[in-house]
């Protein structure tokens, strides 16, 4: 499956952003689905996650109650993001897995998903 994330850009402390992710080439239903994100000179950070069927969410610790993953019946997903911060600065990417029905903890790992977007910039200003 290829994916394709959008809705990136420049934004005020406080305020909100809608990434979505657009897949193609899979029966994306099917998959598990993720975003994680990497800020300039810091490690990979999970962000959220989404199994398929029951849609169980998962979230990192640093977003939770501020984020919300979600995903259509198609082939879309979307992650937002409310109360933003400046420490939200970095490059977002979203993530599938066709192993959807993994253990929950799995989800939180970047070597779970084996496709990956090319990423947007959500920059947070001061």
């Amino acid at each position: 499956v290829q994916l394709q994330a959008s809705g990136g850009g420049l934004v005020q402390a406080g305020g909100s952003l809608r990434l979505s992710c657009a897949a193609s080439g899979g029966t994306f239903s099917n998959y598990g689905l993720g975003w994680f994100r990497q800020a300039l000179g810091k490690e990979r950070e999970f962000v959220a996650a989404m199994r398929p069927g029951d849609r169980n969410t998962f979230y990192g610790d640093s977003v939770k109650g501020r984020f919300t993953i979600s995903r259509d019946n198609a082939k879309n997903g979307y992650l937002r993001m409310n109360s933003l911060k400046p420490e939200d600065t970095a490059v977002y990417y979203c993530v599938a897995t066709a192993m959807g029905n993994t253990i929950s903890s799995a989800y939180r790992h970047a070597s779970t998903y084996p496709f990956w977007g090319q990423g947007t910039q959500v920059t947070v200003s001061s």
